[in-house]
């Protein structure tokens, strides 16, 4: 099993330079094209693994490996906008929790993003599979942070 993610996560590398793509699914077709059968969970997985971001190319936001020279650092707040543009996602309140359904798979990312970002409204985060607890510090940093989510997902 190891050495077919590996094998998958080269043939990303190869696409990802010879192809400008914008969303997880069009990199999914373009494995499918080179014969990889792959989810979009298993592509966001890889995308996390691989330190890939996005970066602006004739006015698109396509993907592109760390290493490359076009890439700038990119904050966690850049990354958990494009997280959850790409990805459609729930947000929903349980006291001072934010909890966050996405797609299967990418929970991780999206809270790596949240944590990368260090907003001061949350405390923590964990995640599983497909769902994400948000801890934020009251109330009031509750409803800040669910709209700032929701604006970023815009």
């Amino acid at each position: 099993m190891e050495a077919m993610k590996r094998a998958r996560q080269q043939a990303i590398g190869d696409v990802v330079r010879k192809r400008k793509l914008r969303t997880q699914q069009e990199l999914v077709a373009a494995l499918r094209d080179k014969g990889f059968k792959a989810t979009q969970a298993t592509v966001s997985r890889d995308i996390t693994e691989m330190g890939l971001v996005k970066v602006r190319h004739q006015g698109a936001q396509v993907y592109a490996l760390p290493s490359s020279e076009e890439v700038v650092e990119q904050s966690g707040e850049q990354r958990l906008a494009e997280l959850l543009q790409d990805l459609p996602v729930d947000v929903r309140e349980s006291g001072t929790l934010l909890v966050i359904r996405a797609v299967p798979g990418t929970a991780h990312a999206i809270a790596a993003a949240l944590d990368r970002a260090r907003w001061e409204d949350v405390l923590g985060t964990i995640a599983g599979d497909d769902t994400l607890f948000v801890a934020c510090t009251d109330g009031p940093a509750l409803q800040r942070t669910r709209r700032r989510l929701l604006r970023l997902a815009r």
